[in-house]
């Protein structure tokens, strides 16, 4: 982050110390009996899934679970008939119906530790985050954080969700393609080429800038409607 002029606002948020609030909003959940135990394997929910019309939804095979299971559980959290409504900046509008589209989704999983999904709504809260920027392979977590915001009584952040960086493929760079790693040599031409990838047509002589100038630049002339209904850019975009 050094090497490309990144810096954070103010402290490291850690999400480690965070777990005392993780588990007392938990508690809360469980006493309003909006979450319960899950102890579905993978194996039994492809079984499920080959099965079933709609593969990628829960099928709620544990939702009226009576009693605390003896064995090693999730805790999904109960989904309605609610439809998540939200304007992406650059997407659009995006409208999702949980119940519908993947049914209660955990937000602890079986060996203690917290979901994505559950962690990032509270850590937005405690941090005061009120716009997020973020890749577009995350558009889809959104409406099951939006629906933890509204039964929390959080307050909902803007999103905005642009294109990820593929390869010739298709895939997502990253480690798991193996995808090359970031030449942390030579910051300046990283950046002039994401700002070509992101489609801001940088200047020529950009491409003789520093770090500082470069960022300056992209703050200054951002334009995301350039990219707007992309959801995925190749690395062969760049010279």
């Amino acid at each position: 982050m050094d090497s490309f002029g990144l810096h954070w606002d103010g402290e490291v948020a850690y999400q480690s110390r965070h777990g005392d609030r993780y588990d007392d909003i938990i508690s809360d959940l469980q006493g309003h009996q909006l979450i319960y135990p899950c102890t579905c394997s993978r194996k039994e929910l492809t079984e499920n899934a080959r099965e079933n019309t709609l593969p990628d939804v829960y099928p709620g095979i544990c939702r009226h679970r009576e009693t605390i299971p003896h064995q090693p559980y999730a805790l999904r959290i109960k989904t309605d008939s609610r439809s998540i409504s939200f304007h992406d900046e650059l997407q659009g509008l995006m409208t999702h119906q949980l119940a519908e589209q993947d049914g209660d989704f955990i937000i602890k999983r079986k060996d203690g530790i917290i979901a994505y999904q559950f962690a990032v709504v509270i850590d937005d809260e405690l941090q005061q985050v009120n716009h997020i920027v973020r890749g577009f392979d995350l558009l889809e977590a959104t409406p099951k954080q939006i629906f933890l915001q509204q039964l929390l009584g959080l307050a909902t952040p803007g999103y905005m969700h642009v294109p990820v960086i593929v390869d010739g493929q298709g895939f997502k760079l990253s480690k798991q393609t193996q995808a090359t790693a970031v030449d942390l040599a030579a910051p300046e031409q990283v950046l002039f080429g994401l700002l070509v990838l992101l489609r801001q047509t940088p200047p020529v002589e950009l491409k003789r800038a520093s770090v500082g100038d470069l960022l300056a630049w992209a703050i200054a002339h951002w334009r995301p409607e350039l990219l707007q209904n992309k959801g995925a850019v190749s690395c062969g975009l760049i010279n």
